[in-house]
């Protein structure tokens, strides 16, 4: 089978699966709805915006992760709209460990598929910035010291009134090689 074939293949059982898990999910949800006092339309607004809600979020969590971005909110609904969903699925079914197993196959199904969907598509690193060249962080900073002053020969004779002491030269501490380029200004204590 070459590969073009097993892409089509996988993209038919993909579709397939996605169909009929999205279908019984939304189904499942929309006859609770319903039940419970909820007009048609209300019962498919509410089946639209919990099966929907989990793949956005999935979505959502994903391009916060590849941006760098916190998750931890994103993460919470989508465990919540999942619970949602699993939990309308099992309302209905009959009152058993098969029945509930059975009723919840479809938001299983459905949200594993938009979990292994998600975890294939290739991430995108960030990029750095264009005029920024890249830097090996590993590296020690080269440090460079003024050249120590030569000694004198002492005085034959003390002063009368002694001399404030020359404070040593502080060492100068350059950032790494690449940090900051020639012919960008040089400002202390920030890297651009």
């Amino acid at each position: 089978m070459t590969e073009r074939t097993e892409t089509a293949v996988r993209l038919v059982i993909l579709l397939a699966i996605g169909t009929m898990a999205g279908a019984a999910a939304f189904t499942h949800v929309h006859d609770l709805s319903v039940t419970h006092g909820q007009p048609d339309w209300i019962g498919w607004a509410n089946a639209v915006a919990v099966e929907l809600m989990a793949i956005y979020l999935g979505l959502e969590l994903r391009a916060r992760r590849r941006a760098r971005r916190p998750i931890g909110l994103v993460a919470s609904l989508l465990v919540a709209f999942a619970l949602l969903s699993l939990a309308a699925q099992v309302a209905e079914a009959e009152p058993s460990v098969w029945g509930w197993t059975v009723a919840a196959v479809p938001s299983l199904a459905f949200l594993a598929l938009v979990k292994v969907v998600l975890s294939n598509a290739p991430a995108i690193p960030p990029t750095p910035e264009p005029d920024q060249p890249p830097v090996d962080w590993d590296e020690a900073p080269e440090q460079t010291t003024a050249d120590p002053e030569p000694e004198r020969p002492a005085d034959p004779v003390p002063p009368a009134v002694p001399a404030p002491a020359a404070a040593p030269a502080p060492a100068v501490i350059l950032p790494p090689r690449g940090v900051v380029q020639s012919n960008r200004p040089h400002v202390v204590g920030i890297i651009r």
